[in-house]
């Protein structure tokens, strides 16, 4: 069998041992059966030894499950990621979907984002004709206490996994208004359960405002991810902050209804 890892070109420094892992994985997947290390090390052109290291990692991480005395099959830990990308590839869509039906706020940006670690990732954004100084894609990352949707996920968590989350480390600012510290964090997630929507005036992008509401999935819990509009600060007058909010958290209240989820405030 071909070897398709190695025979693509490689344009950045990829770790040799993650790579090799991948190929194991691949070609279990490919071949739809168990399958020995020997065979494995046929295959892939890898020593015995080798494929011997690497299955017993893979292993214990639970990416490989042993069948029988000698063969591994895919282990139950890559259904868990199967399942975290269908998620996110589904939230993507129904996002699209809700967008289309409300077809409000033309001219504004639109992002969805999820929590990963510290930073929000962006997985949908629809950037609008009033140019903001910055254009989101999905795969964008920034820093979640300097974001609205960031602010409405960190919003429906408890204090104690917020302080967890941040214990190790605090974001460099991304402007002088980004919000300092972890006290100042708690404070303004405070305001933002207590309203009902975030705000960040200028705390990822200078002259630009966001307003965020959180979205929740089936499962329960806090926040599946975030839903924001942003505009120029200088258009953000009183009425058209009213319009965005009660847009954003109806958008974000409809999302959650089809992931199953409901509308609830952030915890306390």
């Amino acid at each position: 069998m071909e070897n398709t890892l190695a025979a693509k070109p490689q344009h950045g420094k990829l770790v040799p041992a993650v790579v090799k892992a991948t190929q194991i994985l691949d070609l279990i997947c490919a071949e739809g059966r168990p399958m020995r290390g020997a065979a494995l090390a046929r295959a892939l052109n890898l020593s015995r030894s080798t494929v011997h290291v690497l299955c017993g990692t893979l292993l214990e991480l639970g990416l490989l499950a042993r069948v029988g005395p000698g063969e591994f099959a895919i282990g139950p830990r890559a259904l868990t990621w199967a399942s975290s990308f269908q998620n996110q590839s589904d939230l993507a869509t129904e996002f699209n979907r809700v967008w289309d039906e409300f077809n409000v706020l033309p001219e504004e940006t639109v992002t969805l984002s999820i929590l990963n670690g510290t930073d929000v990732v962006y997985i949908a954004c629809r950037n609008g004709t009033q140019p903001i100084g910055i254009s989101f894609r999905a795969g964008m990352r920034l820093p979640a206490p300097y974001t609205a949707t960031g602010k409405a996920i960190l919003s429906t968590m408890s204090e104690r996994d917020i302080r967890r989350l941040f214990e190790n480390t605090w974001p460099p600012p991304l402007t002088p208004a980004s919000v300092p510290n972890l006290d100042a964090l708690l404070h303004e997630l405070a305001d933002v359960r207590a309203r009902g929507f975030s705000i960040d005036h200028g705390q990822s992008r200078e002259g630009a405002s966001c307003f965020g509401a959180p979205v929740f999935g089936a499962a329960g819990g806090s926040a599946l991810a975030g839903v924001a509009v942003a505009l120029l600060t200088v258009s953000a007058t009183p009425s058209a902050i009213v319009a965005i909010t009660d847009t954003v958290r109806r958008i974000a209240a409809r999302l959650s209804t089809r992931l199953g989820g409901g509308t609830r405030q952030g915890a306390r």
